[in-house]
């Protein structure tokens, strides 16, 4: 008996040894996740407007709070504000969409590129300070609006990466810890800026990272099968271990549209195991296409799952 036990033992060590060498392995990727960016451009769009399909994990992300005051003129060093379209996105109608649909979960982004007609920075006194004052005003919107977690979108920076990647880091660490979120994202993009943020935020903290948003949209208008493929394994290389989202933007101004092979790529990643999700910017744009493409990314990822 005691030899069995320790051959038990050994087993479940090796075991453990084994995976813990292969993240992937130990947490699949979700590979019917569907996310959408929506309320940034104050198009009268709802979340019932959305078509959401039964067979995918569904994530609405507002767009945006952000830590500058409500004209939109000065930083407030992490105490955030709602700057999206809070008319036709209120906390009844996150309470009805989530209601009414259980694959549904709606999360916020901070920061985006611009506030009224100038850039969004993130600008903070100090790692301290910023936090306290994001943990405190976050909380408090999050619980208001019953929301489930947050995406990182910041894309211009009065501060170091280092900097970021503490205050960034412990924001999501001390939510997470406090109950308070579900899930956090981050939404990079190919600048070498951006980047430089983003990796020294991956680096010390993306096992407290559930995804990447990747902002592939934001490379060359008329970008190729091939060259979408390329760049996905590039910043999946870059994001090591991460659960990378193919994306697009909806008003086609950018990337691989799905006119020119989105899809195609996408199905291809799925045959690879590589499709981790899809991502839209944004529902205030599919409004004007009665929202062809999301329909169709949700088929395709509830094929996959």
């Amino acid at each position: 008996m005691a030899s069995r036990n320790l051959f038990i033992a050994l087993f479940i060590l090796q075991s453990f040894l084994f995976l813990s060498q292969f993240p992937a392995l130990r947490a699949a990727p979700s590979s019917n996740l569907f996310r959408e960016y929506i309320g940034a451009e104050f198009k009268n769009v709802r979340f019932s407007d959305v078509p959401i399909h039964s067979g995918v994990d569904f994530h609405f992300l507002l767009s945006f709070a952000i830590d500058y005051d409500t004209s939109g003129t000065s930083p407030t060093d992490g105490k955030f504000n709602v700057f999206w379209d809070t008319d036709n996105l209120s906390p009844d109608q996150v309470s009805s969409i989530k209601g009414q649909n259980s694959n549904v979960k709606v999360g916020l982004s901070l920061g985006g590129d611009s506030v009224q007609s100038g850039n969004a920075y993130f600008n903070p006194s100090s790692v301290s300070a910023w936090v306290s004052n994001a943990v405190a005003s976050l909380t408090s919107i999050i619980q208001k609006y019953n929301l489930d977690g947050i995406d990182i979108d910041y894309e211009h920076f009065k501060a170091d990466p280092d900097t970021f990647a503490n205050c960034i880091g412990q924001l999501i660490s001390t939510l997470k810890k406090n109950g308070v979120i579900q899930f956090a994202s981050i939404a990079p993009f190919a600048d070498d800026d951006v980047q430089s943020h983003y990796l020294a935020l991956w680096r010390k903290y993306g096992h407290i990272i559930d995804y990447v948003n990747f902002q592939f949209y934001a490379y060359d208008q008329g970008t190729t099968v091939s060259q979408f493929l390329d760049y996905f394994n590039k910043q999946t290389s870059n994001y090591d271990g991460g659960k990378v989202l193919a994306s697009f933007i909806s008003d086609g101004s950018g990337g691989l549209t799905p006119e020119n092979g989105f899809f195609k790529a996408c199905s291809r990643l799925k045959s690879q195991g590589k499709l981790n999700g899809i991502f839209i910017w944004s529902a205030d744009d599919s409004k004007a296409n009665g929202f062809r493409y999301e329909k169709q990314s949700q088929a395709l990822l509830a094929s996959a799952h």
